[in-house]
């Protein structure tokens, strides 16, 4: 491809997974009511008071490795201080057996609450967030000490346990979660979210149909160990020149100074032309028109297929700021989410990425910079500027905007699949 001929640029080898200690980095352990850093304790919580069973342990042989973090134990689970021995838990056990796994025997049990949540009137209730909070390095200890090999998170609770805390967006309902089977990076894990046994058994029948089917597609996926993600080079390119190189489908991504492109003093900032899934090249969008021209080329050949989240976007700032038509728009990953899955809240591209790369976050460090601080004006300008300010604050989001066009690319090859969809270039 002739990537390197004539190119002053800097390669950089960008690693998927961030270097952590265990699961946590300092920042995760700290919490806005515990700046310095400490975990919450159960001295804290005080759950564990006046109970039968406090700090309930884990239970199961785990000869499958398969982990299954429930809600919190109930009133029966407490006075037997074993998880799973109500009547939800007989549903669970009788389910999971239909389909080749015994309760028991394959798998462990924890709950993202360890003690039995009672109310003021010593009934049972849901945990709380900040209970959760409060015991989820323990649930974090039992992933890292057993290495699981699957992962269901059985409602609610289980899904804020084991990814709220790394999810800096809307967290949402498990409506929004169940039925993945993410290859999560950090855990190294398949994690299954599901609804809890308890929906299950006072709902329809169609719920008790789909939570079968999540489970049965879940433990298809048992035997095979979850993909790690692939690096990439991100090539930061000043001369544009090498983009006449670029054939067959590409993705293309902006990051610019707003949401729309017509009032004065919006501009795309940069852009990142991603030519295979580990190879994109990022750059600053040159002010003046020939030193684009490679890019304005590319955008306006018909044999050359673009994919983009959402192209009207890309292609309403390419036909207004750089005053170029686009030809040959091959595919649109939101629209081919929303095609494939039409739940709201899943369509965005950090979601997806998440559920089908297991990279819950790349993105959180540069985000705030993409706001506008007036957010109800369409048309003011966000605080790009800001972060182009900051020590090494270009090549960062350079580095983020490749991403975003490497994922972008990943993505549309997989739903091209999914959908049995075969690009025919001219």
């Amino acid at each position: 491809m002739g990537l390197f001929r004539n190119v002053k640029s800097v390669v950089y080898e960008v690693k998927l997974n961030k270097t952590m200690t265990g699961f946590f980095s300092k920042k995760e352990t700290e919490s806005k009511s515990r700046p310095d850093g400490k975990f919450y304790s159960c001295a804290s919580c005080k759950l564990y008071k006046g109970i039968q069973t406090p700090k309930m342990p884990t239970y199961g042989n785990f000869k499958k490795k398969i982990l299954i973090i429930g809600e919190a134990p109930g009133m029966t689970e407490d006075r037997k201080g074993k998880p799973w021995q109500g009547k939800t838990g007989q549903l669970l056990e009788r389910t999971l057996d239909g389909l080749g796994v015994d309760l028991f025997e394959d798998c462990k049990s924890i709950n993202a609450v360890n003690c039995l949540p009672l109310s003021k009137d010593k009934e049972q209730r849901n945990p709380t967030s900040i209970e959760i909070t409060h015991c989820r390095r323990r649930v974090i200890n039992e992933i890292n000490e057993s290495q699981p090999k699957m992962i269901f998170l059985l409602g609610n609770a289980a899904v804020e346990s084991v990814i709220g805390h790394r999810w800096k967006k809307d967290l949402g309902t498990i409506s929004k979660w169940r039925g993945w089977t993410i290859p999560d990076q950090d855990y190294m894990s398949w994690i299954c979210p599901t609804f809890h046994p308890s929906y299950v058994e006072r709902s329809e029948r169609e719920v008790k149909t789909i939570w079968r089917q999540d489970l049965k597609q879940a433990l298809s996926k048992l035997d095979e160990s979850p993909p790690v993600s692939q690096k990439a080079k991100i090539e930061i390119i000043d001369d544009l020149s090498v983009l006449e190189n670029v054939s067959g489908i590409c993705a293309v991504d902006y990051e610019t100074t707003g949401i729309k492109p017509h009032a004065k003093g919006h501009r795309i900032i940069c852009a990142a032309v991603a030519d295979s899934v580990d190879h994109c090249y990022a750059f600053m969008m040159p002010s003046k028109k020939k030193d684009r021209m490679a890019f304005l080329n590319l955008m306006w050949d018909k044999t050359v297929g673009k994919v983009a989240q959402n192209m009207k976007y890309e292609d309403h700032w390419t036909n207004v700021r750089l005053r170029q038509p686009v030809r040959n728009w091959e595919w649109d990953t939101m629209i081919a989410t929303h095609i494939l899955d039409n739940r709201q809240g899943i369509t965005s591209l950090k979601f997806q990425t998440y559920v089908q790369f297991g990279v819950v976050d790349y993105d959180s460090e540069i985000a705030p910079y993409l706001q506008a601080k007036d957010s109800k004006n369409s048309n003011a300008i966000n605080r790009i500027y800001e972060l182009l300010k900051q020590p090494q604050g270009k090549e960062k989001l350079l580095e983020y905007c490749g991403w975003d066009a490497i994922y972008e690319l990943r993505l549309a090859f997989l739903q091209m699949k999914q959908l049995n969809y075969e690009f025919l270039p001219f």
